[in-house]
Parts: C-alpha cells; sequence; structure tokens
C-alpha cells in the first residue's frame, strides 16, 4: 500500500508479506476511539466501519479517493467511513491549510463537501483555491474567511495529529483501520471489500455482486430458473 511518508523510512523499503501483514492486522488496535467529534459518514451503527487517516495533498490518498467512494457505493448503509486529518506539512506544504478549510467547511455541516472538492483538485489548494471550493459548496464566505484567517481550527488539528503520531504511530497516509484494526492490506476495491467483510465474522454482511456483464449475466440466470 504506497503511502505519504511523515518519517524518514526508505520509500523501496519493502512491503510486508501476507504473514506479516495479518499479524499487524491483529495486534495494532485504534487507541483513540470514534467520538462524535470525528467526521463520520454512514450509520452510526453499520456493522463495519473503515477510518482513515488522511492528507488532501498525498497523492496516494487521492488515488484512494475514487476507491473508497466505490467501496462505499457498494457496501451502502453496512458501511461506517471515518477521515482523520494527518498533514504532513514538510512534504505536503497545503496540507495543514486544506484541513483547515476542511474544519471551517465542517462548522458550517459540510465537512464531506469540502473533503470532495479538496481531493478532486489536489493540485489547486492555494487559499484563493480554498475559498473557491467554499463559494461552490454554498458556505456563508464571510465566516469561512474569518475562520481561515483566524486559524480557528488550528489549534485541534494540531492535538489530533499529536494523537495520531505518538498514540497511533501513524507515520504515513493513507492509513487505515478497519473496525479499529489496522489494515496493511492493498487498497483496491476489491481488496478491501473481502478484507471488511471479513473483519467480524459474527456480523456477518453479504457483497454485493460485481458490476458489468458478469453481474447481469448472473442476474438474468437466476431470473431464468425462477
Amino acid at each position: 500500500m504506497p503511502i505519504c511518508l511523515h518519517s524518514s523510512r526508505a520509500r523501496n523499503q519493502p512491503l510486508l508479506d501476507s504473514a506479516g501483514a495479518q499479524e499487524l492486522m491483529e495486534t495494532i488496535k485504534l487507541k483513540n476511539v470514534i467520538t462524535e467529534r470525528d467526521h463520520t459518514f454512514g450509520a452510526p451503527d453499520a456493522p463495519r466501519t473503515l477510518l482513515e487517516y488522511g492528507n488532501f495533498e498525498c497523492v496516494h490518498c487521492g488515488g484512494a479517493y475514487p476507491i473508497i467512494k466505490e467501496v462505499q457505493k457498494r457496501l451502502a448503509d453496512n458501511l461506517r467511513f471515518v477521515f482523520r486529518h494527518f498533514p504532513t506539512v514538510r512534504t505536503h506544504p497545503h496540507s495543514l491549510r486544506a484541513a483547515e478549510a476542511s474544519e471551517a467547511s465542517g462548522a458550517q455541516g459540510k465537512f464531506w463537501e469540502m473533503h470532495d472538492q479538496l481531493f478532486m483538485h489536489q493540485q489547486a489548494l492555494e487559499d484563493h483555491d480554498l475559498s473557491r471550493y467554499a463559494r461552490r459548496i454554498g458556505l456563508d464566505g464571510e465566516k469561512f474567511a474569518y475562520d481561515m484567517a483566524q486559524n480557528t481550527f488550528l489549534e485541534q488539528i494540531r492535538i489530533d495529529y499529536d494523537r495520531s503520531l505518538f498514540d497511533e504511530h501513524v507515520t504515513g497516509t493513507p492509513t487505515f483501520y478497519i473496525n479499529d484494526v489496522r489494515y496493511n492490506g492493498a487498497t483496491d476495491v476489491e481488496s478491501l471489500l473481502l478484507a471488511i467483510k471479513q473483519a467480524d465474522p459474527e456480523r456477518p454482511i453479504v457483497l454485493p455482486e460485481k458490476s458489468g456483464l458478469r453481474g447481469v449475466l448472473r442476474r438474468l440466470h437466476r431470473g431464468a430458473n425462477k
């Protein structure tokens, strides 16, 4: 799973093999539990939770963005998605301001709308770009500008960052947890769906069929046999 690194770990360091990844999945648990302060999308009582520590300027987070959208679409009410900030300003100089913009939007009830704008326009994260996205999603422009100028949410982002770094030992983005357990596998749609399905055997979920010709043929075949 490619990540944008915070630490000095070499980019070409070999990834864990499947056995090593499974061992980590069994041992690395989320320490900072999800609360009402978190940004969540989906049913609070969903049987599965996917949590991302992300960075709006990280190219790998940008690559994961449409994959997560597809996973959300397929799982619907079976999945709750949580996003937490991990802005690595040394390598991503616009990431902190982008995080502030998302929080300023969240204060007006539109965190996810700004979240989407930021990931869809990762190459344009200057302050004037952020203001344009705020107008696009229908925010109160004066309040947004005030919160950005006063750094209203900066201290809370820094506190959350420190918790991520020192409590969870997050060192890069994206970092994922599935039902409070660190996920170290691939970030393609099918791998994520399988990991999410297997996360809690006591609360089974049925994965939707793949879309496309094969899924259509299966449905037609079932209908013909009724």
